[in-house]
């Protein structure tokens, strides 16, 4: 019996060392660099912006901060900085809805971000769960608690990325694992912030973005099978409230931030979509626009910016691999608008460009494939 004992409580210890050891491996290391920017080992980057995002903030100098859905996720740093003379934090996360981008955005000014571009989606207004409650972004994380420390110390997922770091910065071994990283079980693999959800250097951007794809997209969605989807979570009361509880109430708490915020440019497609499968849902799409911006052109640190009636762009389908998504050729001009100041909406005429969006959605007519 005391043989067991002994043995239970030797087992006991070796695992309350384990565990303590892989902790202590994870603060040293700091794969997120939650703590502090890397310099135990090179530092490593993940794809999963969620959480991500939690270390860039603690971790990287800046003055601005990027946000948006996947329409803003293709962007590099370095263009943002080179396109605006900024020192850019991108922060979009693919999928996130207005509280999250809020949230984090708070994050990123109470960190010192004085400067705010904001790539503005109606769906992103779209109702979600409670910022406190969220089971894809942890609050305690980014705002550095006991529990989310220990949720990031004791996490075995983070040990291992640690442990992958560490054998990464042995001399032999950095070049080998630094290719082989895109094929590992490991998040942080990307060894510069700029490739963050960055399409590669390399990409064919004819091949992923043409008219052919754009096509096949609005027959897809605009399908009676899946059309009723287009108005899945679309409810106007509620999209309002958002925007006023995570936009209007973020600004107005802000008064010393500036915020550039921008409808971004769709295809001609996505609207025309709604017209002929869902008008209920356009009309919702272009009521909500229209109080966004009246009411973001009250305020004085905004500068609104409407892309969507960009004729020469949203209706060249080749632009496009849906019929939202735009190529790295628009992000580059998205920046120049930005930068020199063009479709910025006149706060004495907000609705001008969506009344213009409006005439072009009605008179359009879809090419035959």
């Amino acid at each position: 019996m005391r043989s067991a004992f002994t043995s239970l409580k030797r087992l006991i210890l070796a695992s309350i060392a384990c565990v303590l050891g892989a902790a202590a491996l994870t603060f040293a290391v700091d794969p997120l660099q939650l703590f502090r920017p890397s310099r135990l080992v090179a530092a490593g980057y993940s794809e999963d912006t969620r959480v991500q995002n939690a270390g860039l903030i603690r971790s990287q100098s800046f003055d601005t901060a990027f946000m948006g859905t996947s329409l803003a996720i293709h962007f590099r740093q370095s263009d943002i900085d080179r396109a605006l003379g900024v020192r850019a934090l991108k922060l979009a996360m693919t999928g996130s809805n207005s509280r999250q981008q809020g949230f984090v955005l708070e994050q990123a000014i109470d960190r010192g971000a004085r400067r705010v571009i904001w790539a503005m989606d109606d769906f992103s207004f779209n109702d979600a769960a409670d910022i406190e409650a969220d089971p894809y972004l942890s609050v305690d994380l980014y705002r550095r608690t006991p529990r989310g420390i220990a949720s990031y110390l004791f996490s075995t997922a983070m040990a291992k990325e640690s442990l992958f770091a560490l054998l990464r910065s042995i001399p032999p071994l950095r070049d080998p694992l630094t290719r082989v990283a895109p094929y590992l079980p490991v998040k942080f693999a990307l060894s510069d912030v700029d490739d963050i959800y960055a399409l590669p250097r390399n990409f064919d951007v004819a091949r992923g973005y043409n008219a052919e794809r754009t096509l096949a997209a609005f027959a897809y969605i605009t399908d009676p099978v899946r059309s009723r989807f287009l108005g899945e979570g679309y409810g106007y009361e509620a999209m309002v409230r958002h925007f006023e509880r995570d936009v209007a109430g973020l600004v107005t708490r802000h008064p010393d931030v500036t915020f550039d915020i921008y409808f971004p440019p769709y295809s001609i497609l996505q609207f025309v979509a709604m017209r002929d499968a869902s008008p209920a849902t356009l009309k919702i799409v272009t009521d909500l626009t229209a109080h966004i911006a009246q009411r973001l052109s009250q305020l004085s640190n905004v500068r609104l910016y409407d892309f969507r009636a960009i004729k020469a762009v949203t209706h060249d389908l080749g632009n496009y691999s849906d019929v939202i998504h735009h190529s790295p050729v628009v992000d580059a001009m998205v920046l120049g608008w930005l930068a020199n100041g063009e479709y910025r909406v006149d706060p004495n005429t907000p609705l001008a460009s969506l009344e213009k969006l409006k005439a072009q959605v009605e008179a359009y007519r879809v090419p035959k494939p």
